[in-house]
């Protein structure tokens, strides 16, 4: 793919902003330092100022002035403590154009994508204070699309208080107020003075390395490689189903997080082939709302591969469950204590370290107003991350439709993301929904409803063989049985470990 960048500048706040540090929580300390990358998608809407940056540009710099912290620079104070320094230097805006067609990259993460081109790369090597907070690509297609490009250093704050940023700049764009001012004071998750913890944070432990037994030899960092796996709502529907039947006289209602977080959690596991005994984290960070600053409270899970694979997928589910329902007032204060008590938050920081092989975080935007980001031409018709930085990372992310339909983005090493695609109902167990009389005898996807999908769904009597259903625009009768003999011969390939 072929950028042309027209023009690059700094935009800064349209008025003067106080000038002063900003003390950072511990929770913004030990998140990841560098910036997180997403991508928005429109579609033209046939307005002769689609996406024009000039009034792009002049409703950021309207809005950068309730939002001052984000035009500053990282910095560090007497102490060496990481603080954000306030000082109205701006966040950096590119205009650029190609001659790509904006289809080819929605929704793409494999490693040749080109869609980390979309979002200015910025260079770390001067020092903190040296780069932008927030970088800006709004980049033109040939068909008339438009991608905007978004960088967030993570230290800024965490998804929510990133698309406050971002949906406050789209309502200024339009003419409108944003329905909620930023809160700046980051003093409310300050530590207790003493601090006082009353448990042990597990979460924030050295994570489990792997052990030799298991069939990697080693924890050394190895090529991995993002997929995505989609989820339709009625195949949503058939994992909560599956686990409501289990657990029909447990009486509890068990959310569609937890539900899916276990679903992954004992897939990855068993598509890694640790040992029995090797234990694995399982990190849930939930992202609650109306606070600029980071606010992610990560919880914790250890298991043993092994009873992961063994137990019911009831009792995975339990486990995150019971763990989440831990968290309250007491729990989390306790957890910024913990941390003040560290005596090197460095330590502490967010890496692939936490993530890899075998532990595994799941972040779920299925919460987030992803969709929101309306600048007066629209809504996006997609948003996500722009790649999945981490190993053992795992991004929920809903439907631009609404339809109820989730999207799964993985990063996994390679053999283990082969094995996971290839492993006969792992991902979906769609024919385990017995009420009581009996397992269904078939279970599929009402309609197709976009043309180019195609599913793939096992055989009820799991004996190998595979269904496709297509929705294809209509051929002439040639290239038909020309596709019915390619279909005809994969179906006479059996050995799907030989399929790469």
């Amino acid at each position: 793919m072929e950028i042309t960048i027209k023009e690059s500048a700094m935009v800064r706040p349209a008025e003067d902003t106080p000038k002063r540090s900003l003390w950072n929580s511990n929770l913004d300390i030990v998140m990841i330092r560098y910036h997180i990358p997403t991508v928005y998608y429109y579609k033209p809407n046939g307005s002769s100022d689609f996406f024009d940056t000039g009034r792009l540009k002049e409703a950021l710099s309207k809005i950068l002035v309730p939002f001052y912290p984000v035009a500053g620079r990282l910095g560090y104070d007497e102490n060496g403590r990481l603080e954000i320094i306030c000082n109205g230097e701006g966040v950096l805006f590119v205009e650029a154009e190609t001659t790509s067609v904006m289809e080819h990259l929605i929704g793409y993460f494999t490693e040749n994508s080109q869609v980390l081109r979309l979002v200015p790369k910025v260079d770390y090597s001067g020092g903190i204070s040296s780069y932008p907070l927030i970088v800006l690509q709004v980049t033109k297609f040939k068909c008339g699309g438009v991608c905007l490009g978004v960088g967030i250093q993570h230290t800024l704050g965490d998804g929510a208080a990133a698309l406050h940023f971002i949906n406050s700049w789209a309502d200024t764009s339009r003419g409108l107020t944003p329905a909620i001012a930023p809160f700046i004071d980051r003093t409310l998750l300050r530590a207790r003075d003493p601090p006082m913890p009353k448990l042990h944070h597990v979460e924030y432990d050295p994570s489990p390395a792997l052990k030799s037994a298991s069939k990697s030899q080693s924890d050394d960092h190895k090529p991995s490689i993002v997929s995505t796996f989609e989820l339709t709502a009625d195949q949503l529907n058939t994992l909560k189903a599956k686990a409501n039947v289990a657990n029909a006289n447990g009486g509890i209602k068990y959310s569609s997080f937890n539900i899916l977080a276990a679903h992954i959690w004992r897939c990855v596991s068993k598509a890694r082939g640790l040992s029995a005994d090797q234990d694995t984290k399982l990190l849930d960070p939930p992202l609650p709302p109306g606070y600029f600053g980071n606010v992610i409270f990560t919880t914790a899970l250890i298991a043993q591969a092994g009873d992961l694979e063994t137990e019911s997928f009831t009792d995975t589910i339990k486990r995150i469950h019971e763990q989440l329902n831990q968290i309250n007032d007491e729990n989390l204060r306790s957890a910024i204590d913990y941390i003040e008590k560290v005596p090197d938050l460095n330590t502490l920081v967010r890496g692939p370290h936490t993530f890899r092989c075998p532990n595994l975080v799941v972040v779920p935007w299925i919460w987030l107003p992803i969709y929101e980001a309306d600048f007066g031409w629209g809504r996006p018709i997609y948003m996500g991350p722009g790649n999945v930085a981490q190993e053992g990372k795992i991004y929920i992310l809903p439907s631009p439709t609404n339809d109820g339909s989730l999207t799964l983005a993985a990063r996994l090493e390679i053999p283990h993301m082969k094995s996971i695609t290839r492993l006969q109902g792992i991902w979906l167990p769609i024919f385990d929904a017995d009420l009581g009389w009996g397992r269904p005898i078939n279970m599929g996807p009402e309609k197709i409803v976009y043309e180019g999908k195609i599913y793939i769904i096992p055989s009820p009597i799991n004996d190998g063989s595979l269904l496709l259903e297509i929705r294809l625009e209509t051929f002439t009768s040639n290239y038909m049985r020309n596709f019915l003999g390619i279909l005809t011969i994969i179906s006479y390939c059996s050995d799907w470990s030989r399929v790469d």
